[in-house]
């Protein structure tokens, strides 16, 4: 089962109705729902304070019985947060590791780096946030993973740790058990060699950027 959140970021909407197809539960971080309204799908759950989602899309999904969940405007949390806890019980019960997050970048660059300590917590706690756009897909890899792409399309290994320790396959720029350090962006902008790399983190935490298409 696909769970996803979808959150207030940039939205493209054409892209957003086809990636919204292929989603099995759906929370909306507050005004995310205003992007689910436009991409006719009905979320499973809305989340937040509700100071961001248009007053007729919040009647309309309670019309049709979408489960709401309001809080304080004042409160520890942010919306995208709660979405999160949610998406994780739901995760927890039906046994996925993955969490699939939307419209969690644009606008405001705070969100987004909120967003990926928010990444790198679940990471901790064994779950994977794969952050989408049009554009990229990122997420943090737990030890040895197999990543497809296309010959020539980049990928970046960014440690968010102080140092971690990767061995990759399949890449251009190859490291055996390599030292990458979160004050130096030696990983970033590496290549596929053909449709697959493998990447292994020996020590520490590593996100993986990917353009969502082959570099021309």
């Amino acid at each position: 089962m696909k769970i996803a959140v979808l959150a207030n970021g940039v939205w493209d909407l054409e892209w957003g109705k086809q990636v919204l197809k292929e989603v099995d539960f759906l929370i909306c971080a507050d005004g995310g729902a205003n992007y689910a309204a436009l991409s006719l799908r009905m979320p499973d759950l809305i989340i937040g304070d509700l100071d961001s989602i248009l007053p007729e899309n919040l009647d309309r999904f309670k019309d049709v019985g979408c489960v709401i969940e309001r809080y304080p405007c004042e409160k520890d949390e942010t919306d995208l947060e709660l979405a999160l806890l949610r998406a994780e019980e739901k995760a927890r019960l039906l046994g996925e590791k993955d969490i699939w997050l939307y419209g969690a970048t644009g606008k405001r660059i705070d969100h987004f780096f909120g967003n990926v300590g928010l990444m790198l917590a679940y990471a901790k706690k064994g779950y994977r946030i794969r952050v989408i756009d049009p554009e990229h897909e990122l997420w943090i890899v737990q030890g040895r993973e197999e990543i497809w792409g296309a010959s020539g399309q980049e990928l970046s290994l960014i440690s968010m740790s102080e140092e971690s320790v990767v061995t990759t396959e399949g890449l251009y720029y190859p490291l055996q058990k390599g030292v990458l350090r979160q004050d130096r962006p030696r990983g970033v902008s590496n290549v596929f060699l053909g449709e697959k790399a493998v990447v292994e983190v020996h020590e520490g935490w590593v996100m993986v950027v990917m353009p969502r298409c082959a570099r021309a």
